[in-house]
């Protein structure tokens, strides 16, 4: 049976090691070394995960099979009332294809739409097959987005939105 739990400060070495375990092959096919590491170093170090959960007000979820942490996400306001960011999802890659991965993406609209969201939205990169998975659970894409994120590395995502 699978449990979520609000990840907390003190959660941080355990999404580090989960995003070792599933960041890196996900990505690994998509982007340069370098730029995965960039990456990694950006959004996962400790300093920025702190930041996250407590200056950006991210919610984090943990999700775990039995006593084993198989996954995480994080969701956060916008600065458009009523519209919810999901920041991150990501499940092992053992447990993709069972349902899991929209087990914890219902779990976060769920949480959303108890605190008044009517839509939530997400970023994608544009040549990630998990835009496919979005799309099943009710995502549309609403425009592209390039983002430069430093280093001269650049997301060329698809924003989504799926009405709550």
């Amino acid at each position: 049976m699978y449990q979520i739990r609000t990840a907390t400060i003190n959660d941080i070495p355990l999404i580090q090691q989960l995003t070792d375990e599933i960041w890196r092959p996900t990505y690994k096919d998509l982007m340069t070394p370098e730029q995965l590491e960039y990456m990694i170093g950006m959004m996962y170090s400790t300093a920025s995960l702190s930041s996250q959960i407590t200056e950006k007000q991210h919610e984090f979820l943990l999700l775990y099979d039995d006593q084993r942490a198989i996954g995480f996400a994080s969701y956060s306001t916008t600065e458009e009332p009523g519209i919810y960011k999901l920041q991150k999802i990501y499940v092992h890659g053992d447990y993709q294809g069972k349902g899991v991965g929209r087990f914890l993406l219902e779990s976060v609209i769920e949480r959303v739409k108890a605190a008044n969201a009517t839509a939530l939205e997400l970023d994608v990169k544009r040549d990630n097959k998990a835009r496919f998975f979005y799309e099943k659970q009710g995502f549309t894409i609403l425009k592209e987005k390039d983002t430069n994120i430093g280093n001269d590395y650049w997301m060329k995502d698809y924003v989504m939105r799926k009405p709550l």
